[in-house]
């Protein structure tokens, strides 16, 4: 059907890439156009099969768009005729063959994605005292005789719990149709994982012949753009292989509210959220087990942490609580689980540790960097940030620990900019502009060289240059800003088109454009727009929790998470994301969620502490807080509106606030008397 429309929406994912196009566009016509990486070596005949989608259905309420598989035209014979000759899954079509009849959500998926998202959430190196709930003992059973009719699983519990010197010892249900078969394996002699974590029973959960040495833990970090999973042998503490992925469920929304949204219109379609991101682990896990020439059933332990939306959506339960006041998790404490009663593909008996969520919006994965970095361990007053779809904000120090979180939406992600999308070859991240002919140069993900250097031009033409990810739109802002492209307000200053044709106008606003060659990308006043509204509410977060704590002063700055890594300090503080503080005491601490993670699998004691510590930590709402407005109101002016910032003065020239006449708006073109600041 055409949805009775001329012109139909499609949204791309996981690139979050978006459009209008007239009904009857072929759908790969329509992804190149936007910059969208989809592979297709046949010239568009439906032979190669490589520029395979599948669309995602249902109402999506941000993007206003009700996506069905039949707002694409029926399959054409040269699909059919693929399908019969080669493999071609039941959800997919060929985007070369399919035409667009209405409003779409499309997926892209993995394993069609050659030019794919970069995963940048490494394990990061930090040593980790081995002290895990897993314990291996090898023991020797007496043979069975005819004089002394006891089971051989009561036997075993038995010898076990002499060699170990533990009472109360059970065996995981799932083990013991097995066990007799292992112990004539073994000849009587075999291996038993104990797993006992504080005051939970101890219990056998897997059995082998012989002696067995190698086993494994898993640690996930379940973000909502990416998952990243790291293996760790569980015997010395060693992160031996890590892997990283998109996280499917984008295709339901780009970010956490707009997941939640969609379970709310489509409550259908909640298995189908759970069953992306468990099939997405489940195919990690694969090839982390491979890497190491290992087996799934090697690994007896698994630790996952993520916000409370990924949280809840792993789990199965339905997040539209966390969609409105009071916010309300379904469950916060720690969690002990079985790996099979999630679907995963382990040890059959292996263990699950969630985990505790600190608050509505501040998840486990909250709780997992405060554990990485301790900052309830310092006399300083530490800020942890991790800026990501929703900014989770930690402050405090040893006295007194706050923590908060802000609405920051998928701007930093590149998403809702016209010209973004997610870190993957051929995205702009870094940038710079003369301040004397204002001409950018750039550098891009896949290319070492900067736009300006040797060697760009010759493999340039390896990656494209196909858009601006999250860390280039921050430096393109800031730099336009100590340009003199725009103001401290965000508005593109039109009269500077007299300097450099790079500034055009662009309906009634202006445009700054940085490059136009696989697509033109431009900065738009509405990019602008999006990335103060960001900045803003994640400042305003801060504020609150520094009135909490009654202070202004910031002795350390941490930037958590893939996105906060790879921001350049000084840029995140002149674009004013994060408060004024010595630019040498802010730095990135890369996954430090994943840090936590591991060092929570490998050792009891350290969930013992961030039991304690979510348990001690004081929790801010800030949708409930009065003053949060005017905090935000201040924060949308580049640094802010209010806030000196005397320590970066002191390391970077900013611009002398500048007074335009009239500005157009974003919203309609409606013009505005600008005032001196």
């Amino acid at each position: 059907m055409s949805n009775g429309k001329e012109l139909a929406k499609v949204v791309f994912q996981p690139s979050g890439r978006r459009g209008t196009f007239p009904v009857g566009t072929p759908l790969l016509d329509a992804a190149r156009s936007l910059g969208v990486y989809v592979e297709s070596v046949c010239g568009g005949r439906g032979i190669c099969g490589r520029c395979q989608i599948s669309v995602s259905e249902g109402s999506f309420a941000k993007e206003n768009v009700v996506s069905d598989a039949s707002h694409l035209a029926p399959a054409t014979d040269a699909e059919n005729r693929y399908a019969e000759k080669r493999s071609l899954p039941a959800d997919r079509r060929l985007s070369c063959q399919a035409k667009i009849l209405g409003d779409l959500v499309v997926d892209v998926p993995t394993d069609a994605q050659t030019n794919r998202q970069v995963v940048r959430k490494r394990a990061e190196a930090k040593a980790i005292k081995a002290d895990s709930p897993i314990r291996l003992v090898t023991v020797t059973l007496e043979e069975p005789d005819m004089e002394t009719p006891r089971g051989d699983a009561d036997r075993l519990r038995e010898a076990v719990a002499t060699a170990c010197g533990v009472a109360n010892l059970t065996i995981d249900p799932a083990l013991l149709p097995r066990i007799q078969t292992i112990l004539r394996q073994g000849k009587w002699t075999v291996t038993a994982a104990l797993h006992e974590d504080g005051d939970h029973a101890a219990s056998i959960s897997a059995l082998w012949p012989g002696e067995k040495r190698g086993v494994y833990g898993l640690a996930v970090d379940i973000g909502s753009t990416t998952i990243a999973a790291h293996l760790c042998n569980l015997q010395n503490g060693r992160t031996v292989t890590s892997q990283g992925t998109s996280n499917p469920q984008i295709r339901f929304g780009e970010d956490l509210m707009s997941r939640v949204s969609y379970v709310q219109m489509n409550p259908a379609k909640l298995p189908d959220l759970t069953k992306a991101v468990r099939d997405a682990i489940n195919a990690l896990i694969g090839k982390l087990v491979a890497d190491v020439g290992a087996e799934r059933s090697d690994v007896l332990d698994a630790v996952f942490v993520g916000n409370p939306v990924m949280h809840h959506l792993f789990l199965g339960i339905d997040p539209v609580e966390l969609g409105g006041a009071p916010f309300a998790l379904a469950v916060s404490d720690a969690l002990q689980l079985k790996a099979r009663d999630l679907d995963l593909e382990l040890n059959p008996g292996a263990h699950v540790y969630m985990l505790p969520c600190i608050a509505g919006h501040v998840g486990a994965d909250a709780a997992a960097a405060t554990l990485a970095e301790s900052p309830y361990s310092s006399e300083e007053i530490t800020l942890l940030v991790d800026v990501g779809t929703n900014a989770e904000i930690v402050l405090g120090g040893k006295a007194r620990l706050l923590a908060a979180s802000s609405p920051t939406g998928p701007a930093f992600e590149g998403a809702e900019i016209s010209s973004g999308q997610r870190a993957a070859p051929g995205a702009i991240e870094r940038l710079r502009i003369d301040r004397n002919t204002l001409e950018p140069r750039y550098k891009v993900i896949g290319v070492d060289e900067w736009s300006d250097e040797d060697g760009f031009e010759e493999k340039i033409d390896q990656v494209g240059v196909t858009g601006i990810c999250g860390s280039g739109i921050i430096e393109a802002v800031a730099e336009m800003y100590l340009s003199g492209l725009i103001t401290e307000d965000g508005i593109i200053d039109g009269s500077m088109a007299e300097r450099t044709d790079r500034v055009e106008a662009s309906g009634r606003t202006f445009s700054y454009k940085i490059a136009d060659r696989d697509v033109e990308i431009k900065i738009l006043q509405t990019d602008i727009r999006a990335i103060q509204l960001a900045k803003g509410a994640l400042y305003a977060g801060v504020k609150l929790l520094q009135d909490k704590l009654g202070t202004d002063k910031i002795d350390r700055i941490k930037l958590a998470g893939a996105f906060g890594s790879y921001i350049d300090p000084t840029y995140a503080m002149v674009l004013g994301l994060i408060p004024d503080c010595s630019v040498d005491h802010v730095s990135g601490v890369g996954n430090a969620a994943g840090t936590g993670a591991r060092m929570a699998l490998l050792n009891m004691g350290y969930r013992r502490e961030i039991e304690q510590t979510v348990r001690d930590i004081e929790k801010i709402e800030t949708a409930l807080e009065p003053k949060f407005q005017n905090h935000f109101v201040n924060a949308m002016a580049l640094p802010n509106k209010v806030d000196p910032f005397p320590k970066l003065r002191a390391a970077v020239e900013l611009p002398a606030r500048k007074e335009l006449e009239t500005a157009g708006s974003d919203d309609g073109g409606r013009r505005r008397r600008r005032r001196r600041g």
